[in-house]
């Protein structure tokens, strides 16, 4: 791929190639040796339009730095960021641009160990408006447990499987509630994937 994307790369790359160019921007991240990059240039070559590859929606946690760990630079992809990774209308409207509107060829949902929202979500954790947003998190937990929503997050096993069926539960909901995506995926357009980041390792471990 090239280091600035163009209408021209955006084109020619299918979201099978966008998968892969992804895990392999963090297979260069975990291994110490990312692309060298000139980001004020890369901000000019974009600053008259953008064609990114990818969307991601990632967790607000500030231990996973979305480009960073993909290795991706200005103008790569677009990312989104909600506690828990969950899926909102906001966000739904977001990934439709980014998809139908600008081109984008892959949704990575992209959750992380020890993720503090589903620990939450465990612990049945109420405050203000994040009580709505953990709620999100709860079919996961569900399922995670075998029937418990609120089994507490002393088991970090337990955490990591609800860490998981809560990015497939983001994917689900992405296609389920979007038409739009939905459609696009239907045609071979774009891909809707999901990962988690480990954070000690650093490693991005797609899902199947």
């Amino acid at each position: 791929m090239s280091d600035v994307q163009t209408a021209a790369t955006q084109a020619e790359a299918s979201p099978e190639e966008v998968v892969a160019w992804l895990a392999a921007g963090n297979a260069r991240f975990t291994a110490g040796e990312p692309r060298e990059r000139d980001l004020l240039a890369q901000a000019a070559a974009t600053a008259d339009g953008q064609h990114p590859l990818a969307a991601v929606l990632g967790c607000i946690d500030s231990r996973v730095p979305v480009e960073a760990v993909l290795d991706a630079g200005i103008g790569d992809v677009f990312v989104a960021r909600t506690a828990g990774n969950v899926v909102d209308d906001d966000i739904l409207g977001s990934l439709e641009f980014a998809t139908a509107v600008a081109g984008v060829h892959a949704i990575l949902v992209l959750g992380h160990s020890a993720c503090g929202a589903v620990a939450g979500a465990c612990s049945g954790v109420e405050l203000g408006h994040l009580t709505g947003l953990l709620a999100k998190i709860t079919p996961a937990v569900v399922g995670a447990s075998g029937g418990d929503p609120t089994p507490g997050a002393d088991d970090p096993d337990l955490v990591q499987r609800a860490v998981e069926a809560n990015v497939r539960t983001s994917m689900a909901t992405i296609l389920e509630r979007s038409a739009v995506i939905a459609d696009l995926r239907a045609a071979g357009k774009v891909v809707v994937v999901g990962a988690v980041y480990d954070l000690a390792s650093g490693t991005v471990t797609m899902l199947e």
